[in-house]
């Protein structure tokens, strides 16, 4: 259904440089970002699509469900990658003051990949 998986980061006297190559089950065909969020988003899920969630800065929270199996995780540090399956309803919500949640989807849009009843 879903999985942290940690970026590899590189630290010294400069600062932090997180890097993803190769790492993802995935190409990556289309990414978008979510930011000054004022209510819960997502609410959906993908037939087929694979995704990637990053929060890049803040902390938010992404509820998933699969058949019979719910999971909450918390997204606070830019190096954890949460990689969620097709079939995977999930939403986004409790987004702090300045959180950016990035999203790197394995599909172009398309409308008819998308279900919005909860498994």
């Amino acid at each position: 259904m879903a999985r942290i998986i940690k970026l590899p980061t590189f630290n010294d006297f400069r600062g932090d440089l997180t890097v993803m190559e190769k790492l993802l089950p995935f190409e990556i065909k289309r990414f978008f970002f979510v930011y000054n969020v004022r209510e819960t988003r997502g609410k959906h899920g993908h037939k087929k699509a694979k995704q990637a969630f990053i929060c890049l800065g803040g902390k938010c929270e992404v509820y998933l469900k699969n058949k019979n199996i719910e999971e909450k995780f918390i997204l606070e540090k830019p190096y954890q990658c949460l990689l969620v399956d097709p079939g995977t309803w999930h939403t986004m919500d409790n987004f702090s003051d300045g959180a950016v949640l990035l999203v790197l989807s394995s599909d172009y849009y398309d409308q008819n990949d998308y279900f919005f009843e909860k498994p």
